[in-house]
């Protein structure tokens, strides 16, 4: 084993920070924290949260999952399905969901350059 790799105990807590569409109210946090505890696969099977003690709670702008060292949840897969949730609810043209930290992500409003600036590359 690689230095300083052993067994974890413990819980790991995966943060998805939604305060911009939150605060611009396009996104209920209350339904995608309802969407995410229905989908989130555990052992390969939805529905399968409490028996393995993985915890989806939220604040006013944020969604953590909290998932026991033991139990195997990717974080990609939470990316996945925020971006199932927001293509959903058609926000997936303005949202993109981006890594903020090794165990956090970020929704982000897309950049939107409408050819405001005046010919700045000649």
């Amino acid at each position: 084993q690689a230095k300083g790799k052993g067994p974890k105990k413990g819980t790991v807590k995966f943060v998805i920070d939604c305060s911009a569409p939150v605060e611009d109210k396009v996104l209920d946090i209350a339904s995608f924290e309802k969407y995410m505890q229905e989908r989130i696969k555990v052992e390969g099977k939805t529905g399968n949260l409490a028996q393995n003690n993985v915890a989806v709670s939220r604040d006013s702008t944020k969604l953590t999952v909290a998932i026991p060292a033991e139990v195997k949840l990717s974080k990609r897969q939470l990316k996945y399905l925020t971006k199932r949730y927001l293509k959903k609810q058609q926000l997936r043209d303005y949202l993109r969901v981006v890594a903020a930290s090794k165990n956090s992500y970020e929704m982000r409003y897309f950049q939107m350059n409408g050819g405001e600036e005046g010919g700045a590359d000649a």
